[in-house]
C-alpha cells in the first residue's frame, strides 16, 4: 500500500559517541499503521547510562525466567540504535481500524522520524484536540511510570482493594527525593490527588525553581540535610516526625539514605529510581532498622499484586491524560525546559553528559 520510506534515529555509537543513522521501513502490513513523529522526549536519567557506559545491560544479561542478572554474558552491545520511550505523532497512513489518518498518538518507540505500529499489538494512546501535542510525550511511558508509583504507594496503604491512586498520598504528608522530570509529575500529582503537603527535595537551583512554580514545597538538598527539615517542621500528633511516604526519584544511594531518615516510624519508600552505582552510602543498620521502615520497588514492568484485573499500562495511561488536562499549562511552562530540533540532538546530549548545560526535559523535534 505504501512505499519503503526512510527512517532517520538517534542511538549510540559507543560510548561518550550519540549518533543519527537511517534506515528503510517496509511498505505497510494490514492490520498497521504508520506514525510520522511530532516530539521525542529525552529521558536523561536511563539513556545518558548509555552515552556514560553505565547501563546494567552493557554489563550482563537479564535472565527472565530466574529474574536476575547473569554476568557471565551481556544483554546489550553497542552500537545501541534505539533508545528513549517518549513519543507521538500523526498517523500518515493507516491499515488498522484502531487508528484513523490525522489522528494524534502517543507511542513508545524511540528517537526515530516514524514508526509502524502493529495495531493491537503496539499500546498506543489517541490523544484528543484538546491536549496539547507537546504534552503527549508523557502519555506512553513517563506517566505511567508516575502512576504506578503512585499505585504501589496506594496498595501499601490500603492493599489490593485500594480504589485508586489518591489513596496512597490523599491527607499525607509526601517527600518527593529528586526534582528530575519524574519527581516533578508525582509532586504534582500527590498535590492534585490531596496530599496535606508535598515536598521536593533536590540540590539544583533551578529545579527548585521548578517545585516551587508548581506550587509545592522546595527543599534544599546541596548539603544532603533535606531531612532535618523534614523533622523540624512537620511533627504528629503522636510526636513522630517527618514523612509519611517518601517517592525516590533519584539515582544516587546516598538519595535513597536520605528518603529513609525523612520518615516517621513505619513509614515507606516507593523507589522508582534507577541505580547504576553500589551503595556505601546506604545504612540499612540506621534508620531503616531502628524505625521499622519499607522500601517498595515499583517497577512500570508490573502493578501491585492483586490489582492486575483493573489496573494496567493502558489504565495509567487514560490517568496520565487526566493529569496532563488539569495540570498541562505548568508542565509546558516550568519542566518542558528545552525543545531541541533533531539535527541538534547528538550534540545536546552530549553537552547534556558533560554537564555543560542544564535541562529539566528536553524535547526533540522530530521535524526538524
Amino acid at each position: 500500500m505504501t512505499e519503503q520510506r526512510e527512517i532517520r534515529c538517534l542511538g549510540f555509537q559507543a560510548p561518550g559517541e550519540p549518533y543519527v543513522w537511517s534506515y528503510l521501513e517496509d511498505p505497510l502490513p494490514e492490520g498497521s499503521f504508520q506514525v510520522e513523529t511530532l516530539y521525542s522526549g529525552f529521558s536523561a536519567g536511563t539513556e545518558l547510562t548509555f552515552l556514560k557506559g553505565t547501563n546494567p545491560y552493557l554489563h550482563a544479561r537479564w535472565d527472565d525466567a530466574i529474574g536476575a542478572f547473569d554476568d557471565a554474558a551481556v544483554g546489550t552491545v553497542y552500537p545501541v540504535p534505539f533508545t528513549g520511550y517518549m513519543e507521538v505523532g500523526v498517523v500518515s497512513v493507516s491499515r488498522a481500524a484502531s487508528a484513523e489518518p490525522g489522528s494524534i498518538v502517543a507511542l513508545s518507540y524511540g528517537h526515530k522520524t516514524g514508526h509502524t505500529a502493529h495495531g493491537a499489538a503496539d499500546c498506543f494512546t489517541v490523544l484528543d484536540g484538546e491536549l496539547d501535542p507537546l504534552l503527549g510525550i508523557y502519555v506512553a511511558q513517563m506517566g505511567p511510570i508516575c502512576a504506578n508509583g503512585l499505585l504501589h504507594a496506594a496498595a501499601e496503604a490500603k492493599g489490593a482493594e485500594a480504589a485508586g491512586l489518591a489513596d496512597g498520598v490523599a491527607g499525607r504528608r509526601v517527600l518527593v527525593q529528586g526534582a528530575g522530570v519524574v519527581g516533578l509529575l508525582i509532586g504534582l500529582w500527590a498535590k492534585r490527588l490531596g496530599a496535606e503537603a508535598v515536598a521536593v527535595a533536590d540540590a539544583t537551583p533551578a529545579r527548585l525553581g521548578a517545585v516551587e512554580a508548581l506550587g509545592l514545597m522546595p527543599v534544599d538538598d546541596a548539603e544532603g540535610e533535606a531531612w532535618r527539615r523534614l523533622k523540624d517542621e512537620w511533627r504528629s500528633e503522636d510526636g513522630t516526625r517527618g514523612a509519611d511516604l517518601a517517592f525516590q526519584c533519584r539515582g544516587q544511594a546516598a538519595a535513597l539514605g536520605s528518603a529513609l531518615r525523612s520518615l516517621r516510624p513505619q513509614g515507606t519508600v516507593i523507589d522508582l529510581a534507577f541505580y547504576q552505582g553500589g551503595a556505601d552510602e546506604l545504612r540499612l543498620g540506621e534508620e531503616f532498622h531502628h524505625n521499622g521502615l519499607s522500601i517498595r520497588c515499583a517497577q512500570i514492568a508490573r502493578v501491585p499484586r492483586g490489582m492486575e484485573d483493573r489496573w494496567d499500562h493502558r489504565r495509567l495511561a487514560a490517568e496520565t491524560v487526566d493529569l496532563l488536562r488539569s495540570d498541562g499549562d505548568l508542565l509546558l511552562e516550568h519542566v518542558i525546559t528545552d525543545i531541541v530540533p533533531f539535527e541538534e540532538a547528538p550534540r545536546f546530549v552530549q553537552e547534556l553528559g558533560a554537564r555543560e548545560r542544564h535541562s529539566i526535559q528536553a524535547v526533540f523535534d522530530m521535524r526538524s
